[in-house]
């Protein structure tokens, strides 16, 4: 990867006035600022639909665009949807936080009004669109439509066996009976990838590239484990064997319970790694680089007893390692991947990174953290890595300092050689800007100087996550100019 830099903002974060960002007039005013700050990658956080806590890590849908993301006065300039229709609802009082609350409300009614005026006079576009991606968008849309049938009840839980098990004879006669809430769930999708194609065109006629995150599990809620049990753990009833987690720590007496179906990765390298390839494949229509969530667990994994309250009754178990690794590599050798190495690093997970040659990651925040890992302290970085000062499971930095151990702190001060804490989100930029690192990388809540009031999420906590929004002006010309300044005077600059 070129020597370059880029920005953490999740597309939700972006201002609109209807709830959250959205691939509108604003996106394509960002792609702009991320030009005039001469970024060469714009990050976003995975685009997919969000359902149990508002979490784009658990969604319905490893292919599938989120909803809400699809922008309405667009819409209403395509004829699809008035003005007053979009004004008319309360989206939210506070422009930098999402209401989500408002959004599942509201959104999909009008998307359904949308539907209804659109289906018909667009009809061969949205037929060529649904037959493009037959493999998993019929699927999906009967997923949600039965879903809507029975009161949103995850499928696990539906009271039709035929249909719970995936069986032919049940999704004919659903298809059938829910045929007005499958076109509305294919219609969504055609408007979201239309708009979708449009911004990223966008954004690579400016230069900027985009990175996304890719979950490394499905949620048992969503239409890919629903629609395929061979490639998860699950029983005859097609309910969870052993869920995801990660083991007790000094920071988790009972360590993290996630609760997703773990991958049968014996049946998938049968064939050849199938799943994972459409995967992939369906990855690599959002993005241009793809970072690979918890790539330690391709190494071993994490399972615990399906029914356990907490992680700590698990075991490791050993993954697929270079054997899938591989076969992505071959079938994709124009997609980029950065490896999301974050945690302990075992001497086997080292050496699977290694054998990738992906680059890994590499947080500034950590290497003052109270941790041993000396892997993180800035002098020890290397050129095929991913330098970022944090993620969005992390504080800003200017909320790391308020929480931060005195002495973790001075740590930071003292390496910075700074005095006081007024500057030390830029000092910390600086910092990483300046490391060997191929490819830097900082929220913009940093680049903001914001506090812990922004942060993107908190890992382990329910609630309060996913909402920030950045407010209407902030990212000013002033600003960006100080960002190019930065990024041609550490080697980063795309554009010469």
């Amino acid at each position: 990867m070129q020597r370059s830099s880029g920005i953490i903002m999740p597309l939700s974060s972006l201002p609109s006035p209807h709830g959250i960002g959205t691939m509108g007039a604003a996106a394509r005013d960002w792609v702009d600022w991320l030009a005039a700050a001469d970024q060469a990658w714009w990050q976003v956080l995975p685009l997919g639909p969000t359902s149990y806590g508002d979490s784009p890590y658990q969604s319905p849908s490893t292919f599938a665009g989120n909803p809400y993301l699809i922008d309405l006065d667009e819409l209403v300039e395509r004829g699809l949807l008035t003005a007053d229709e979009v004004d008319e609802p309360d989206w939210g009082s506070d422009p930098v936080h999402v209401d989500y609350g408002a959004l599942y409300n509201h959104r999909f009614d009008l998307l359904a009004r949308a539907c209804e005026r659109g289906w018909d006079r667009d009809h061969a576009e949205i037929v060529a669109f649904a037959q493009a991606n037959a493999s998993w968008l019929d699927d999906y849309a009967l997923f949600m439509a039965v879903k809507r049938h029975f009161g949103m009840a995850a499928w696990t839980e539906w009271p039709d066996e035929g249909i719970r098990m995936h069986r032919a004879d049940a999704i004919a006669k659903y298809t059938a009976e829910l045929e007005d809430d499958i076109k509305l769930f294919t219609y969504i999708q055609y408007l979201f990838f239309g708009q979708w194609d449009a911004l990223r065109a966008y954004a690579h006629d400016r230069g900027i590239g985009i990175i996304g995150d890719l979950p490394i599990y499905m949620a048992l809620d969503s239409a890919d484990v629903w629609a395929d049990p061979k490639s998860f753990q699950l029983d005859e009833k097609n309910l969870p064997v052993r869920i995801a987690g990660v083991p007790p720590d000094a920071f988790t007496a009972d360590g993290q319970l996630w609760g997703n179906p773990l991958y049968d990765y014996d049946a998938m390298e049968k064939d050849g790694f199938t799943w994972w390839k459409r995967r992939i494949a369906g990855a690599g229509r959002l993005y241009d680089v793809i970072r690979m969530d918890h790539f330690r667990g391709f190494e071993s994994y994490w399972s615990v007893p399906a029914g356990d309250t907490t992680a700590k009754n698990g075991h490791w178990v050993k993954g697929p390692s270079m054997k899938l690794i591989g076969a992505l590599k071959e079938a994709f050798p124009e997609i980029q991947f950065i490896a999301e190495d974050l945690g302990y690093v075992t001497p086997e997970v080292a050496q699977l990174l290694a054998d990738s040659g992906f680059p890994g990651m590499k947080v500034c925040e950590f290497a003052f953290d109270s941790r041993d890992d000396a892997d993180y302290w800035p002098y020890h970085y290397v050129n095929n890595s991913v330098c970022y000062t944090g993620t969005h499971d992390n504080a800003p930095i200017m909320g790391w300092k308020d929480e931060a151990l005195p002495e973790d702190l001075q740590d930071c001060l003292d390496y910075l050689g700074l005095d006081s804490t007024d500057d030390l989100n830029w000092a910390l930029i600086r910092c990483g800007m300046g490391t060997v690192s191929d490819l830097f990388i900082a929220p913009m809540t940093d680049y903001l100087g914001l506090g812990s009031e922004a942060r993107i999420n908190t890992p382990g906590v329910m609630g309060g996550n996913w909402q920030w929004r950045i407010a209407d002006g902030a990212a000013t010309p002033e600003l960006a100019r100080r960002i190019a300044r930065l990024t041609k005077l550490f080697g980063r600059s795309v554009r010469h």
